[in-house]
């Protein structure tokens, strides 16, 4: 041993300093400070604390990802040479106070502090995202979004807005099953029925005069309206007198 040279001093290291380096390669220990700035974080392993050391990242180049540790979370520090001044932290050791968050081995899941949860089962082909009450959710692209699949149901409780300057609903048939309000012009290209009984008690109820152009009416007879069998502008009228006595009611032409 005593051709041994200790690189710090640059002189014979003793069986005690070569068993402290040896011990010091790599301890297990808990993160009990973090400081996000400097992205450094300090560990107490057994009796000893360490200085302010980096913690390993899953990337740190062009692709980067942010998850700092937490206080309380299992470690091992890896220190170079033995000297823990020049040691890392590699994080992400569960323990007793920080347990698992799953006991699958199909489930990929993500635990947040605030009880959100992301995971993905590969077993179901199965994605989920869980926010807790008042989560939000933001994403912004600048170009477009494509999103294909066999159905899909969207749930909001309270209100759902859709901004665009033009809205195109590409289907055979669109059901709106409540009240609809169009605050805009109506147009329809090919006819318009309807039943049923509305809030007034009546089948329609339009509070505004009406103009019918010929070809462009209600029904193929050149804009007439029919109640039934009786046209508008063609009905007849039963029990004829002439003088001031009010006439019958009208019948089919």
């Amino acid at each position: 041993m005593a051709g041994t040279i200790d690189g710090m001093s640059g002189k014979p290291a003793s069986t005690v300093e070569l068993q402290r380096l040896i011990e010091n390669l790599v301890r297990a220990g808990t993160v009990f400070a973090v400081d996000h700035e400097t992205r450094r974080c300090r560990v107490k392993s057994g009796n000893l604390s360490t200085n302010w050391l980096p913690w390993f990242a899953r990337r740190a180049g062009d692709v980067r990802h942010w998850s700092p540790p937490s206080e309380g979370e299992q470690c091992m520090v890896l220190s170079p040479g033995g000297d823990m001044a020049t040691g890392f932290v590699l994080v992400g050791i569960f323990s007793d106070g920080i347990p698992a968050n799953g006991d699958s081995g199909d489930v990929e899941r993500t635990t947040y502090p605030d009880g959100a949860v992301i995971e993905y089962d590969h077993a179901t082909s199965a994605l989920k995202a869980t926010l807790p009450e008042g989560g939000t959710a933001d994403i912004t692209v600048p170009d477009s979004i494509t999103v294909h699949c066999k159905t899909a149901d969207v749930t909001a409780s309270d209100s759902a807005s859709v901004h665009s300057q033009e809205i195109t609903l590409d289907a055979p048939k669109t059901i709106a099953t409540g009240e609809m309000v169009v605050q805009g012009l109506l147009t329809w290209q090919a006819g318009m029925v309807g039943y049923g009984i509305g809030p007034s008690g009546q089948g329609a109820q339009i509070r505004c005069d009406m103009h019918f152009i010929e070809g462009h009416g209600i029904t193929t007879d050149g804009g007439d309206i029919k109640a039934g069998d009786i046209s508008l502008q063609d009905h007849l009228t039963s029990d004829i007198e002439r003088g001031d006595q009010t006439s019958g009611r009208p019948v089919a032409s």
